[in-house]
């Protein structure tokens, strides 16, 4: 299988590394977008077909295995078919929900999370919001997406000082992603969902690599920056899309959307067998 083309000398330096020593390495993954198509409905998304399996072969080669999500990690766990993999942790809400081992580790929701639930449908109706607006009720945040709109864009616009507004009055923080605005508690993103993890391993891993594909994923790509900064090489992943290119400019490694992620995973898992 072909090896992915690497953009950076920084990226190819980290896939070298985790070839090198791929029991010390730390891989993370996005879901939707990265391992899963993006879809209208949230409720419908499931991996791509080869995610589950790549990430099975890999998980027995590396130091750890992880996805980062902002879905419920269990929800993450039964749209991905990931049940049962071995080694595997999903951290979901942005790193408020552990599954490990089948086991889902997760906090109280904030009081805000309630109070904005309660509210945000009389501020789609004061934004007068396209009736195809719909709200994905994730328990610990809520996301408000347009994707269903005849002009999504326009509506996510129209959206975005409100909701802003609504978040400000309950405490909680705005997310921004593709065709999507959502609520959740703040203090936590993905950069230090991954620091976090890393810590806890307390030891630096010989390598890290992360993938995303939204806006959302921009922290982790921070956090492994931050590692390359203290000399662990690191490997910048973008999944490919029109509807956003933050990444891609960041990325040290540019694949087509879930497709091409699945690619780059059975590569992988093919130079370290």
């Amino acid at each position: 299988m072909n090896s992915p083309h690497v953009a950076t000398a920084a990226g190819s330096g980290g896939l070298d590394a985790i070839r090198e020593n791929p029991a010390g390495a730390v891989l993370g993954f996005d879901f939707d977008g990265t391992l899963a198509p993006i879809v209208a409905d949230p409720a419908s998304a499931r991996a791509h077909p080869g995610a589950a399996p790549a990430l099975a072969r890999l998980a027995p080669l590396v130091g750890a295995l992880l996805i980062v999500t902002g879905r419920p990690a269990a929800v993450a766990v039964e749209y991905g078919g990931f049940d049962g993999i071995d080694g595997l942790v999903v951290l979901g809400q942005y790193g408020l929900e552990r599954w490990e081992s089948g086991v889902l580790t997760e906090p109280e929701p904030l009081p805000g999370v309630a109070e904005a639930r309660a509210k945000l449908p009389g501020v789609l109706a004061a934004a007068g919001a396209p009736p195809e607006t719909f709200v994905e009720d994730k328990g610990q945040a809520l996301a408000v997406h347009t994707r269903r709109c005849a002009e999504p864009e326009v509506a996510l616009e129209r959206l975005r000082s409100l909701i802003a507004a609504l978040a400000e009055r309950t405490g909680l923080a705005v997310e921004p992603g593709r065709l999507v605005l959502e609520l959740r508690p703040p203090g936590m993103d993905k950069g230090k969902a991954l620091r976090s993890f890393i810590d806890d391993r307390g030891a630096l891993p010989s390598a890290v690599l992360f993938a995303g594909d939204d806006l959302g994923d921009l922290a982790a790509f921070d956090a492994v920056e931050s590692l390359r900064a203290r000399g662990v090489p690191g490997v910048l992943v973008c999944s490919g899309s029109a509807e956003v290119t933050a990444l891609a400019e960041r990325a040290d490694v540019v694949v087509d959307g879930p497709a091409g992620v699945v690619s780059l995973l059975d590569a992988l898992a093919e130079s370290l067998s």
